[in-house]
């Protein structure tokens, strides 16, 4: 009997026959295919998104969702669309330096992270209609065609559904 012997010359744990062999490198690039696709879907919510009136149900605004300096997930006002205030009002009910700074440029999404379920936490989002800002969660729906913003007080959160641009 041979026995088969590594490159530093001890005795290897036992021989692989050549088909399982390559059946075992296969199943490895499937395996960093699988891993290196699911990668993305950590970026899906980058982009441009249409955000809607909850009152209305019409389009108000886009965000652009970006990746910060920090590398967390942040977002800035690109456009207005309810031009009931002209098109780029103040914001008003803003406290401190934000206060009637134009609402186009405005970022009212910082801080956010992945959370392990596929969503992200741990950021805070401005709400310019009143001035204040909330713990904020994304979640990705309807297979990344919409986002889930919400703006969470305790345990008590509101979402409304973001398009994709």
């Amino acid at each position: 009997m041979t026995i088969l012997r590594t490159p530093s010359g001890r005795p290897a744990a036992r021989a692989v026959p050549g088909a399982l062999r390559q059946w075992g490198r296969a199943a490895f690039a499937g395996l960093l295919l699988a891993l290196t696709a699911a990668a993305p879907a950590q970026e899906a919510p980058l982009g441009r998104w249409t955000t809607i009136d909850d009152a209305t149900g019409k389009p108000k605004s886009v965000v652009e969702v970006y990746r910060a300096r920090d590398g967390s997930i942040a977002g800035r006002v690109v456009d207005i669309l309810d031009l009931k205030d002209g098109p780029n009002p103040p914001c008003k009910a803003c406290k401190g330096p934000l206060h009637g700074k134009p609402i186009r440029g405005l970022v009212i999404l910082w801080g956010l992270r992945p959370d392990g379920d596929g969503g992200w936490s741990g950021g805070r989002v401005l709400d310019p209609e009143n001035g204040k800002d909330y713990k904020a969660k994304l979640a990705l729906l309807e297979d990344g065609r919409a986002l889930g913003m919400s703006g969470c007080i305790a345990f008590f959160c509101r979402q409304q559904v973001w398009r994709r641009e």
